[in-house]
């Protein structure tokens, strides 16, 4: 039987994709792990990666397609045995049966959007449903369809062995590559292991009133026909406007700003560079800024005060055990937001070595989802732009976002006397379920405390 290759979900959100390249060709073989094509989304550019082996019979998306709906039948892979012109011919007349629509995909993190908060509940999936293969370096599903209701990614041996014994492979667990199903787990389901449960139907949901935004003709008809030009949005920026709408209306934020003094880490910092080692032509192995600076001290102010190191849900609070910081980085069209794993743990060389690597690939849109999605906190930074102070807006699953504003010369008053400081504002948006306004003050206080003597970060 042919295997049909869909247009794959790249993240939680995504639902249409560019097909940037075919890197196999009409009659080529290809077995497990080959990468066939790239495929584009608003993040990223990433390599599709075959589950199956067989020949590439027929490509019926060409390469240079833009906004392929995942799920789309893109190629169709003849298996082992098969007559190629067959399946070619087959999938050229349509006799391949259509894509399924898109489930609900469960909530990304950062930079990759969520579901608004008006989507309907994904309807229930059988147990030999699946959804398509994904993509190397992306998160793999347990378990995927490869064309069609009927089928389940696993190896020849598996599927003869499962039928002798008469085991639906639907209900084993896969433990290969990608969850699929091997001898191994069909000899273990013979004695009752590795078995899926049947998963009980959800009660549905009513589903929220939408927000009515006044219509694109409404808007137009406020403007004279030749006084604008039209601009499509793209889905990057299609997927930040619903993030944060989502965002605002689902998240109580709560503000709280105030004033670091940053003499001592202007001076650390200039003394931190100027002490930097030097390869032979010249160049320092690290250059660290003010940002650097930021990220390491939220994340040792989340360890000192963990109960702002946290994420809700409806159901319990998750307590996270590691600092990881998500950095908003402006990229054309938009922004992403790569994350610090444990930043807590890493020096301010490292950290600021790792930001150049991310802020490079991240404008060149090479993050990989594992690099972007997540993270326990986030830092905002327009100070380069001159901007004092701002309010950012949470994103979710954060808790929390440090907005960080332009460090200045100001004048304050220090012993009854006026002196000058450097000064930068910073402001702390919270998801007030979560971070209360005491618990915030908290989380702020131990920031302003590591950032005004940056000697304690490296305690």
């Amino acid at each position: 039987m042919s295997v049909n290759i869909l247009m794959p979900a790249l993240s939680p959100t995504m639902e249409k994709g560019n097909l940037a390249k075919w890197l196999k060709k009409e009659g080529d073989k290809v077995k497990p792990g080959d990468v066939i094509a790239e495929i584009e989304t608003d993040k990223a550019t990433m390599e599709y990666e075959s589950i199956d082996e067989g020949t590439l019979a027929k490509i019926l998306v060409p390469e240079g397609t833009q906004d392929v709906p995942v799920n789309q039948l893109i190629a169709v892979l003849a298996e082992e045995g098969e007559d190629v012109k067959a399946a070619a011919a087959a999938a050229g007349k349509g006799a391949v049966p259509p894509a399924p629509a898109k489930a609900a995909s469960p909530v990304a993190s950062p930079a990759a959007a969520s579901p608004p908060p008006t989507q309907q509940p994904a309807p229930q999936t059988r147990a030999d449903q699946r959804p398509p293969p994904p993509l190397a370096g992306a998160p793999a599903a347990p378990r995927s369809d490869s064309h069609g209701a009927n089928r389940i990614f696993s190896s020849p041996l598996a599927r003869r062995l499962a039928k002798d014994a008469g085991i639906d492979l639907g209900r084993i667990q896969g433990s290969g590559p990608h969850g699929r199903v091997i001898a191994r787990d069909v000899e273990a389901a013979k004695s009752g292991k590795g078995l899926v449960a049947q998963a009980a139907t959800p009660a549905p949901v009513a589903p929220a009133a939408p927000v009515q935004a006044p219509s694109d003709d409404k808007i137009r008809a406020l403007f004279e026909p030749d006084s604008y030009e039209v601009v499509p949005h793209d889905n990057m920026r299609k997927i930040i406007a619903r993030r944060l709408v989502e965002a605002k209306q689902t998240i109580p934020h709560f503000y709280l700003t105030l004033d670091c003094n940053i003499g001592k880490l202007l001076a650390a910092r200039e003394e931190i560079n100027a002490a930097a080692p030097k390869d032979k032509d010249g160049k320092p192995a690290y250059k660290i800024s003010v940002n650097d600076f930021v990220i390491k001290a939220l994340a040792l102010a989340l360890q000192r005060v963990p109960d702002a190191n946290v994420t809700w849900t409806e159901g319990a609070m998750l307590k996270h055990k590691h600092s990881d910081i998500g950095v908003a980085v402006s990229i054309p069209g938009g922004l992403i937001t790569p994350v610090v794993r444990h930043a807590e743990a890493k020096s301010l060389s490292i950290i600021s070595n790792e930001m150049k690597d991310f802020a490079a690939r991240a404008r060149a849109r090479k993050l990989k989802p594992e690099e972007y999605q997540g993270g326990s906190s986030a830092v905002s930074n327009l100070g380069m732009y001159g901007i004092k102070d701002f309010a950012a807006v949470i994103n979710p699953p954060h808790a929390t976002i440090l907005a960080v504003g332009a460090g200045e010369e100001r004048a304050v008053v220090k012993n009854g006397k006026i002196e000058a400081a450097w000064l930068m504002s910073v402001t702390l948006s919270t998801d007030h379920r979560a971070v209360d306004g005491a618990l915030g003050a908290q989380l702020l206080d131990a920031f302003k405390a590591l950032v005004e003597n940056p000697l304690m970060m490296v305690v």
